[in-house]
């Protein structure tokens, strides 16, 4: 008896250290700091790579990363800031979306010192650090966010599809309407849009104004000029002709761009179609489609002019995300987001040709194919350095109200100048 009870109180110490140990091991493993980022870019697959990438050079830190569609991030957002409850890190547009939130952020100038040192500007393109600060009130000279991608706004051409109709890359808006001529009926769009995000028709605008007068709307935001002048109410006008004339095709309204219209596209559906560099990315998803396997069916063009005079030099562009830190951020965020920016995250987003980068000397470690070399160099040494004007505003209640301005004139519910009339109420000084 005596020494079955020495058995069972040895039994009964094993098992009490093997608890004690799987504990402390459990507790080693919850003792890692954890920065949660939220955003709507990079995708998942892309952030899960990098966060994989950071997480093995720094075992201490865990990253917990949630990517929304755009849409969805921003009421998550919203939801978020509502409850005080805001994530450590969050992805942003320069601008307006930045100006919404910047009383949840903290500047970034003085804490990326610690990781980049005291020069650390000198490692961006300029065009990023211009635009970080958008919409910063006079004398507000903080970044509240620091570029992550930059990129230009242009249009595409799926390369199959114009070469077997047998035409050349499309440059005006009588060429647009070749195509429109050409592929009726055929279940090809000659331009291909989900216009059902507010963000896709503001790009549009935006190149239209572009083409028009360039740097107007920026006036117009300051005050010096409405939004009800003649060149606003000319590109609304044309906005809803591009709809009337079948050049965008019918139903766009109600498409989304991702994946509504991203997948038609992408199936060959498509002559032209509005977006910007981020489009590289196609080809480093899992499995993409034929079109998109080395990016070898797609090629950039310049948004088709509707002036006569010719589409202009510039492209507009810019900032495509940058990544704040709010207030109540965990001191290691900064080294989450300066990783992401610059270190071994930045590699792996380059890698899957997510965008342009925003800091120097970062460039895709391998190209799958001739043109998505030649892509890569047309976007990023030929069009990125002659951007001048962002694609984003700076007020968040000008960008609502031309959104919003823009589905009611493409509906039929507003003529072109009512439409300028909305955007010209949200107009605060």
């Amino acid at each position: 008896m005596k020494r079955k009870s020495i058995l069972i109180v040895l039994l009964i110490f094993l098992m009490t250290g093997f608890l004690f140990a799987q504990g402390a091991q459990e507790t080693a493993g919850d003792a890692r700091t954890v920065v949660t980022f939220r955003s709507w870019s990079p995708v998942v697959s892309t952030t899960e790579k990098m966060v994989a990438a950071f997480e093995a050079a720094h075992p201490e830190i865990k990253i917990e990363a949630t990517i929304f569609n755009q849409p969805e991030y921003l009421l998550d957002l919203q939801t978020k800031a509502a409850a005080g409850n805001m994530p450590d890190l969050i992805g942003l547009e320069p601008g307006a979306l930045t100006q919404q939130y910047k009383k949840f952020l903290a500047p970034v100038q003085d804490k990326v010192v610690s990781v980049w040192g005291e020069n650390w500007m000198d490692m961006f393109n300029p065009i990023g650090l211009d635009q970080a600060r958008l919409g910063n009130p006079k004398g507000d000279e903080n970044y509240y966010g620091l570029p992550v991608l930059v990129q230009t706004i242009n249009c595409w051409y799926t390369i199959p599809v114009l070469e077997e109709a047998g035409f050349d890359v499309p440059e005006t808006y009588d060429d647009m309407l070749e195509l429109v001529k050409y592929f009726e009926g055929k279940g090809i769009a000659p331009m291909m849009i989900g216009a059902g995000d507010g963000w896709l028709r503001r790009d549009i605008f935006m190149q239209l104004i572009h083409n028009i007068e360039p740097g107007i709307i920026y006036q117009a935001e300051e005050g010096k000029v409405k939004f009800t002048d003649t060149a606003f109410v000319e590109a609304m006008t044309w906005w809803k002709k591009f709809f009337d004339d079948r050049v965008f095709q019918v139903g766009a309204l109600g498409l989304s761009a991702y994946p509504g219209s991203q997948e038609l596209i992408e199936a060959g559906k498509a002559a032209t179609f509005p977006m910007g560099a981020w489009w590289m990315q196609m080809a480093g998803n899992d499995n993409p489609p034929p079109l998109s396997v080395g990016l070898s069916g797609f090629a950039p063009m310049k948004f088709p002019d509707v002036t006569g005079n010719g589409a202009p030099d510039d492209v507009l562009g810019g900032i495509d995300m940058m990544i704040g830190m709010s207030k109540t951020a965990k001191k290691e965020a900064v080294e989450v987001m300066c990783d992401f920016i610059a270190g071994d995250a930045a590699q792996v987003l380059i890698n899957t040709f997510n965008d342009i980068p925003a800091v120097k000397g970062l460039a895709p470690e391998h190209f799958e194919s001739e043109n998505q070399e030649r892509t890569w160099n047309i976007l990023v040494n030929e069009w990125m350095p002659k951007v001048i004007y962002p694609r984003q505003l700076r007020s968040p209640a000008i960008r609502q109200a031309l959104e919003d301005s823009l589905a009611a004139v493409a509906a039929g519910e507003l003529t072109p100048y009512e439409g300028c009339e909305l955007i010209q109420d949200a107009w605060v000084r």
